[in-house]
């Protein structure tokens, strides 16, 4: 190769390497931080950022502007990784990162993963994730380092393409300008996302001294446990969480007609049972995952949408309804199929006894992250609580795991005296999806398998009350959250629905002022309460009234 075939390849080389550090910086100023934003058309934009980092760089002594271009390159690099992370987390919660709070998730994502695709795919991901967070820190400082020096080379040009861009970029903002809709030309996307991460950090540092704020108010702090639960004595009262069932389920076109034929049909078998039911909805303060914060909010009458508010929950000494029928004097159980390791937490909620996933007898096959089927969980309460004779009224909590994502493969019902120690399930466990696969599969058959699973869940639940419910049980079901945005869609709000269920009238004459409608079904005009109420005016219902001033809601 003679030395001009060599001058000619390294011009094309750096040619090269100034382009795809352009595209670089480019993509990392106008990406969106929505998945579904991620269109070429949403491309065609002219960042103002670029305009007035350049025009600012220039302006520098040569010394200044290397270390600016550096620390512009590495600012602009974390942004890029706080709008993967917004993907992902507007993907499955239906909100965006937060800097301060949810750092301690990424140990949840951990854990998910090592429970359902083994510990080596877990390591690695975690591997995969901090070397793509260096990659893609040092790929952009580099890329904005080189850009840097080409424009300090050619300041003139780049000085006229600043004007030039400048009067351009004021004309589409003028103009409204979009190619989107609702996606304009004129972009400053990086500055708003840096603003709103930045309100979001000042949120996040007060947020322990808000939640401190809110916990002293505790309007049953004082209540003797003799007051407490009056109306509920001599019942089994059980409150059982189906998982991701949310409002989506009851009025999406094509899920409510699979979902509400099952609860209809149910409703009119309990009807000649004997039983009565009310049904309404709660605003859950999560979606899309967090199953355990939604049911530290129900438990707790307060507002737990973050780990930090949890972790100084179960650090303190509030009273949850499970620890006030703990102190009435009932047999308190939880009965956790999806709960694999330690759970300290069940000293704070008043429990005497936890059944975990290893405690329930099941020697089945799991459906994909689901390791016990709802049938079978609520078979292994009846079992190892009420069948026991000589007993306390037991109150328990019950998450019921099959409806939990990526909703695929479902099992199906069997007779009550078929389960046995859960291996009738071997023939339907399938090869299954892996979590992923919500993400990769066509969103109508994810959406399809969704509803499946829900009506298999609530299926469960009515057969349950069919065959063991009796006089003395008071059985509450409800959503924790919403599934994710690709069941539910953009923007959906994070109500679900929540039913109360027994057979004694006097139960629900209790609750006749709260305006719950008849039935398993809540109508679109149903009430509609914060999650955090529900304890305090359920403590009221069948106990004392409040012996301070409520929180409000």
């Amino acid at each position: 190769m003679t030395d001009g075939d060599r001058g000619r390849w390294r011009t094309i080389a750096a040619v090269t390497a100034t382009v795809l550090a352009g595209l670089l910086v480019f993509i990392a100023l106008v990406a969106p931080n929505d998945i579904n934003g991620l269109t070429p058309a949403a491309f065609v934009r002219l960042p103002l950022e670029a305009l007035v980092g350049i025009a600012f760089l220039l302006a520098l002594p040569a010394r200044a502007r290397t270390v600016a271009a550096v620390l512009g390159g590495v600012a602009l690099g974390l942004l890029t990784v706080v709008k993967v992370l917004d993907m992902g987390f507007l993907s499955v919660l239906a909100r965006p990162f937060d800097p301060v709070l949810d750092w301690v998730l990424l140990d949840d994502a951990y854990n998910f993963v090592a429970e359902s695709s083994g510990t080596t795919a877990a390591i690695g991901a975690a591997i995969g994730a901090v070397l793509l967070v260096v990659a893609i820190l040092v790929l952009i400082m580099l890329a904005t380092l080189r850009l840097t020096r080409l424009a300090v080379r050619r300041q003139d040009a780049a000085s006229r393409a600043v004007a030039a861009g400048t009067v351009v970029w004021l004309a589409c903002a003028v103009l409204g300008a979009q190619i989107v809709p609702g996606v304009p030309v004129a972009s400053r996307s990086a500055a708003g996302i840096l603003y709103n991460r930045a309100q979001l950090v000042g949120v996040g540092l007060h947020d322990q001294q808000a939640f401190a704020a809110e916990a002293s108010v505790d309007a049953f702090r004082d209540t003797p446990p003799d007051q407490l639960l009056t109306a509920l004595r001599g019942k089994d009262v059980v409150f059982t969480f189906v998982e991701s069932y949310g409002r989506v389920a009851l009025e999406d076109p094509a899920l409510a007609p699979g979902v509400g034929a099952v609860l209809d049909d149910g409703n009119r078998r309990l009807q000649a049972a004997g039983f009565s039911s009310r049904s309404a909805f709660l605003t859950s303060p999560v979606a899309g995952g967090g199953s355990w914060l939604a049911h530290a909010t129900f438990f707790s009458g307060l507002s737990i949408d973050n780990e930090q508010r949890h972790r100084n929950l179960v650090s303190g000494d509030r009273l949850t309804l499970s620890s006030a029928f703990h102190s009435a004097n009932w047999s308190t159980v939880a009965v956790m199929p999806g709960t694999t390791r330690a759970w300290p937490e069940a000293g704070f909620f008043g429990y005497d006894r936890v059944h975990d996933a290893f405690g329930l007898g099941y020697h089945g096959p799991s459906f994909s992250w689901a390791t016990t089927p709802d049938q079978y969980t609520l078979d292994a309460f009846q079992r190892l609580e009420r069948s026991t004779p000589n007993r306390a009224p037991v109150m328990a909590e019950i998450p019921l795991v099959s409806s939990h994502a990526p909703w695929s493969p479902t099992p199906q019902l069997v007779g009550w005296d078929e389960l046995g120690d859960g291996s009738i399930f071997a023939s339907m466990s399938g090869e299954g999806a892996p979590p992923s696969a919500i993400w990769t599969r066509d969103p109508t058959l994810v959406r399809s398998e969704y509803g499946q699973s829900i009506e298999y869940s609530l299926s469960s639940v009515i057969s349950y009350l069919e065959k063991y419910g009796d006089d003395n049980l008071v059985f509450v079901f409800l959503g924790d959250h919403q599934p994710a945005p690709v069941v539910t869609g953009a923007a959906a709000s994070r109500d679900v629905p929540i039913t109360i269920v027994t057979r004694d009238r006097a139960v629900l004459d209790r609750i006749a002022g709260w305006g719950w409608q008849d039935g398993l079904r809540p109508s679109p005009q149903a009430p509609v309460w914060p999650m955090d109420s529900f304890r305090d005016r359920f403590l009221t219902a069948y106990g004392s009234q409040p012996t301070s001033t409520p929180a409000q809601h």
